[in-house]
């Protein structure tokens, strides 16, 4: 189908379902990694005077993307207050511990990875996400030059 550009307004409205399918394929890739490195945290230590409730493995969220203000958004992050079962210790402060690679504020894991930086180190900062990103455009068609 044909689309009539008349603007730049029209050329943004009409570039917005590609850019939320990016943005959403760009969240998706955080999310699993997020995960990846939750699932490597509880894989670093082995509790032995106390029974895991899971919460913190479970904590990682995804927002799909959405047009906000001719932008499109997306977001991916932990969530605290999911958290809620932490005897003393809120869920910021065990997810502030889990990124300094502590398990209960002490350091008992081997390997323990420091969960969102980790993350951030593996998709945003070695550029992962703008190979992505490129990638998804030039599949629709649009030429890239990076």
């Amino acid at each position: 189908m044909t689309k009539v550009i008349n603007n730049m307004n029209d050329l943004a409205i009409a570039l917005q379902p590609t850019l939320k399918k990016m943005v959403d394929g760009m969240a998706q890739r955080v999310y699993e990694t997020l995960n990846f490195f939750l699932q490597r945290y509880y894989d670093s230590y082995d509790p032995v005077f106390y029974r895991r409730q899971y919460d913190f493995l479970r904590s990682g969220f995804k927002v799909d993307a959405r047009i906000v203000r001719g932008k499109a958004v997306a977001s991916v992050y932990i969530d605290t207050d999911y958290m809620s079962n932490y005897y003393g210790v809120s869920g910021e402060q065990a997810t502030t511990w889990a990124n300094e690679g502590l398990h209960g504020g002490k350091n008992l894991g081997t390997n323990t990875p420091h969960v969102w930086d980790v993350t951030m180190a593996n998709t945003v900062d070695n550029g992962a996400l703008v190979r992505d990103a490129v990638a998804y455009l030039r599949s629709q068609g649009y030429i890239v030059r990076v």
